[in-house]
Parts: C-alpha cells; structure tokens; sequence
C-alpha cells in the first residue's frame, strides 16, 4: 500500500504492546548475581523458539509446513446494479500435523457493512472508510465436497472473518474442496483498496478466502479494519471475469484467451510486446475513439486469467483502459490507463519495467510471467502482478507509487509475511528497496544515500518531538497520521543504518538476499528475519533490534569531557564519548586540526556494551585539535545534535 501524503506528519505517542507470532523484548538472562540484565546487550529471547520447523539460523526448518489454497474464481460485473456474482471452487491441502475440524475465511466486503467494526474505526469519508455505502458479502451457498458428496456447511458469520464447522475432519495431509457461491454490492470506495469510478471497477477483497492456518499461531483471524492488510497462504489460480463486452480487464495471472478478448492486430503487439524494451500500444487511443478498440460490442465477454503460486487474485476493468506493454526477461510490463491519465501515465509500462528490473537484479528474480500497473480511483495498492495507482501529478510522483506497488511484489507476494500484525515487514522492508530504485529512474532527484539522508532526517525530528511510536506495533492501533512513519519510513531508516553503518553493504546485501531467498513462497516472522541477518551477516545484533525495532528507543551521542595535554610538537587527547539516551549506534567522529585539515573515526556500536553510557579513547596527535563533532555527515540518529560539538579554547 502506498503512503499516504498525509500520513507522514505524526502528531502524538502511541503506547503499544507486542503482537503474538513476533520478537519479544523479553532478557531474563542474569547478570551479577539476581540482578536482571536490562541493558540492550542483554540476549535477546525471541518467539517462537528454534526448533525442526523454523532454525536458530532464521531458516525453514526440516518440518516447516503451511497449507496450501489452490482457486477457480468465476466472477461476473453487473454494471447496471452495480453488483459483483461470484462462485468459486477451493481446493485446500492441511499440511499441517493437525486434525482441523473448522476452518476461518476472510469476508472482507463485511467491512462495509453499516455498523461493521471498520465504520466505528474509520468516518465514512476517511481514507479507509467505505463512504456511507451499505454493502456486504451475501453468501449463497457454502459446501464441502469430499469425492462425489456434496456436504453442506453452516458458515457463521463474525464481521469479515467467518468461522465454518466441517462436516467431515480434515486430517494431517489430507485435502477437501470447498464449493462456495456468493454477491456483493461494489462500494465507490472500499477502503482505498477496491472500487469504482464511473465505468472503471477495480475488485479485490472479492471473494470468501480462507485465512492462514500456521505453526505461529493456529488460524490467524485478526479483522479486516483498514490499515492492517493480508495473510494469505500460496496456490494456484484460475479466475474467469465476466464483464460487458465493450470492456478491457486486467487481472492477476497470465491472459489465457488473447485470441477471442482482443482483435486480432492487438494480440499481435502483445505478442511484439514482450521483446521489446520500449512500449507498445497494445490497445491505442484510435481505437478507442472509433470503437475499434474490442472485437465486438454488446453482451458479455469473459476474459480468462491463470496465476500459479500466488497468494491472491484480483482483476481491474475499463471500457476506456488505453494499454501499453514492454517486457524484459521474458516478463511482460504492462500499463491500463484511462485517456483522461495519458500525463504522466504514457511512462507507467517502462516504469514498470525498470522495477522489475532493479529489484531483479539487487535481490531476487520476479517469478511470474507480467507485472500490470492499473491507473484508477485507488491511490496505491498492491497485489499479486497487479499494482493499483492514481492519476498521479507528474512522471516523479507517478513512479514514486508505481515503483513502492511493484516493490510489494517481493514483500510481501513473494515472502508472505502477516502484514495484519507486522506491517513494517513488508512496507518498511518495501519503503527500503525503494530508494534505489527511485534512485536509478531519477539520480536528479537524489542518489539512494541522499533518499535515505531525507528518511532519517525526517526521524530524527519526530524523535526531538516525542512523537515517533514502536515500530512492532499492530498496524490497526497505529493513529493514521503516524501510519507512514511506524511502518513506512522508521523501519526503512533501521535497514539502512544496518546496511550502511553497522553490517556494511556487502554483509547486509548478503544477508538480506538470503532472507528473501529463504523465505520466498513461505510465512517468515521477525525472529525468523532478525535470526537469518545475524546468521548470515555474521554479527549478534541484540543491541539494535531490541531498542530500535521491539522498543521506542531515542538515540543521542555526545562529547562528554576532552583533556588535551601538550606532547611534543603534537597533543595527547583523552575523549569521553557519552550515551545519553537508551539506544546506541556506531560513533563517527571527525577531529580537526590547527591546520584545517581533518581526521575521521569510526567505533561499532558494540563498544558501549560494557558502559553503555559512556566510551572514552586516548589519542597522541602530531598536530594540535581544534575541532571534535560527532556524526558530522547526519549519517546516524542523533535527538540533540547541540552537544555534539567539542571546540578548544583560544
């Protein structure tokens, strides 16, 4: 999800506590006798413990498991009520080593329910409100179908979660179907995440989907409120799309009937398309404005779509989508906007294709056959091969969207966190990779050291004020004025002092590529993240996830005391560095001379463990120091940069 402009102002301290399935700030560990050890160097006591289903060295262990949910969607968009008619068939694989004998699904339209929880949480006309609409799933049939035995369910409906008794149990390694038909009134604005807007309908949340089962903990039924986002287990999918025949859809999965949607010169450019490196209009402006556009009008058409190993679908259409495709690597890199969007949107193909590609070449190759940027009402949402954007004001803030969308692809479609309970897993981790990509489409704009500088900075700030929050908080008990700060950029400052200033690019790259890998197509939680950049990068980092991640630490470095002896021609300095606050960080520090010239130093972080408050340096200097400042380059946090600056005296 993109941040929302008005969501980096924070203007209050939330108190928070930690969320079952992550890192716990818990040290028991003992020190001096009875004493507790509460210093950030005491071991941190991670949940869940390692064991044969997720390691000590942050991997999948030899008996990681999760299920498996394997889709048919058939959907059909009646325009004229305004309504979407669904049925699906669920096929579900329990790899777990329980016997299940109920089951939850999500039924997210339930948010925009008159008198729902999301409309006591958010005003109607907010952000993630539903805008006064009455809508909800109406379910119509529920069944479970073992072999030729149509078994009917009684699903029992809690707001967008709905528990379902099974009427037979699901054994360790067994599997059953699930046959389900459903209807829904489309909201205008379903939570800035689905919707319509005139003729253009961009549908998500759509269907009854079953919510995850894991080792962590049993079945994961937080509600759909706003902010929190999706946990969802991986399959494959077939979704066919019913829609009026004048219209153009886009969807999650690969086109599977080119040949009887699009004109006969339009499967030909989509077929150019994917050796191209620059865009093709695959659907053009003329043939728009002629009706050229679609093969035929009047009736329906039925666009059908094939996704394997995703963790959810979701389609978008238009009659008035312009389309625009590139490819690299064998990936298509697609654009649906409307006319009203030409600027800045003519570039949305090739932007997508540069994501792709950057975030390929840095971390881990994009999986699947096409990537579509889908220009709409929603202001920025992702989905498997589906990234839902704005009109935006220009080509930047377009790719600024674009680019963070597409990012969500790695995280959290390809490593499938719990963003209802860890959000910054995979926006801070997203908001992260960002910079350089934003970096490499536009350097005028700043290099990634500069982007990052700009997230710090903003920090930093926030810090001085008392109003930045915990960062291991649930997203749906953050204010929405810190959202972007708690889970965007806070998380993404933590990754790039890691990758800059304690690990070192080459140790953080290393690290974080292994992460993904590791991780890709599973259910990672913190522990499994902070265990894998230790394992790894090759240092125990206790010190910084505890104040930096699990806790709200503020960070201040100071010169404390300076004695300065004559030594010969030179000076013997002794420099007491102080820690005046709870977190701590590596110490830069530039001495200056007499004769202007200048002398940098650099501590890791590990050298407070002993004081934590206090580190003190003798030096022997052939010329005389004048000037010491501490961080004078902004690398770090730092509340108060006023006691950062020691001057000698004339």
């Amino acid at each position: 999800m993109a941040i929302n402009r008005m969501t980096r102002a924070a203007v209050s301290a939330l108190a928070t506590s930690l969320a079952l399935g992550g890192a716990l700030p818990a040290a028991s560990a003992q020190s001096h006798g009875s004493t507790p050890d509460t210093s950030v160097f005491a071991p941190l006591q991670l949940w869940p413990s390692p064991g044969e289903i997720r390691t000590g060295a942050g991997a999948p262990g030899a008996r990681y498991w999760q299920n498996r949910a394997d889709y048919t969607l058939n959907a059909t968009l009646d325009t004229a009520a305004k309504t979407v008619r669904g049925e699906l068939r669920l096929r579900y694989h329990n790899n777990s080593p329980d016997t299940l004998r109920f089951v939850w699904f999500h039924t997210e339209q339930n948010a925009f329910r008159s008198g729902s929880l999301n409309s006591y949480y958010f005003p109607a006309g907010s952000r993630f409100g539903a805008r006064g609409f009455e809508g909800g799933d109406v379910i119509e049939r529920f069944n479970q179908v073992n072999g030729n035995r149509t078994l009917p369910l009684k699903p029992r409906g809690q707001e967008t979660v709905t528990k379902v008794d099974l009427a037979e149990p699901l054994a360790p390694g067994a599997s059953t179907t699930f046959d389900v038909a459903w209807h829904f009134a489309v909201p205008e604005h379903g939570a800035d995440r689905m919707g319509r807007e005139g003729p253009l309908y961009e549908i998500a949340q759509w269907f009854p989907r079953i919510a995850v089962y894991d080792d962590v903990r049993g079945w994961n039924t937080e509600p759909y409120l706003g902010q929190g986002e999706f946990y969802l287990d991986y399959g494959d999918y077939e979704m066919n799309v019913t829609v009026p025949a004048g219209y153009i859809v886009a969807g999650t999965g690969v086109l599977q009937n080119a040949r009887e949607v699009l004109t006969a010169a339009q499967v030909s450019r989509l077929e150019q398309a994917k050796t191209s490196a620059t865009p093709v209009h695959v659907v053009t402006l003329a043939e728009l404005q002629s009706g050229a556009a679609r093969p035929r009008q009047g009736g329906t058409m039925t666009w059908r779509f094939r996704a394997e190993n995703v963790r959810d679908a979701v389609w978008a259409g238009s009659p008035e989508y312009l389309w625009d495709a590139s490819g690299w690597n064998g990936i298509l890199a697609m654009a649906y906007y409307r006319p009203t969007a030409i600027d800045p949107w003519r570039d949305a193909a090739d932007q997508s294709r540069m994501s792709i590609m950057e975030y390929s070449e840095r971390w881990f190759q994009y999986p699947w056959p096409q990537i579509s940027a889908v220009e709409g009402p929603i202001s920025g949402m992702e989905y498997p091969m589906v990234a839902m954007e704005a009109h935006s004001e220009d080509v930047y803030d377009l790719y600024n969207v674009v680019t963070h969308e597409i990012g969500h692809m790695w995280y959290p479609m390809i490593v499938g966190s719990n963003e209802r309970v860890h959000m910054w897993q995979d926006e801070g981790f997203n908001t992260f990779i960002n910079t350089f990509s934003e970096a490499r489409r536009y350097p005028q704009r700043g290099d990634q050291m500069a982007r990052a500088l700009a997230e710090r900075q903003e920090v930093e700030q926030l810090m001085r004020q008392g109003a930045d929050i915990t960062i291991e908080t649930p997203p749906d008990r953050i204010p929405g004025s810190q959202l972007g700060v708690a889970a965007y950029v806070k998380p993404s400052v933590g990754l790039q002092l890691l990758r800059q200033e304690i690990m070192g690019p080459e140790a953080f790259d290393d690290a974080f590529r292994a992460y993904t890998s590791r991780w890709a197509f599973r259910h990672p939680t913190p522990a499994d993240f902070f265990r894998t950049m230790e394992d790894v990068g090759g240092r125990r980092l206790d010190w910084f996830w505890r104040p930096f991640f699990l806790e709200n630490a503020r960070y201040d470095q100071a010169i404390e005391r300076v004695s300065a002896t004559p030594a010969g021609t030179g000076q013997h300095l002794t420099v007491t560095y102080g820690n005046r606050e709870r977190g701590v960080l590596p110490i830069r520090a530039r001495f200056t001379f007499a004769d202007g010239t200048r002398q940098d130093v650099v501590y890791p972080g590990e050298v407070w463990g002993l004081s934590q408050r206090r580190y003190e340096r003798e030096y022997d200097f052939p010329k005389r120091v004048t000037r010491i400042e501490l961080d004078p380059d902004g690398r770090l946090l730092d509340a108060n940069r006023a006691n950062n600056v020691w001057t000698a005296a004339r």
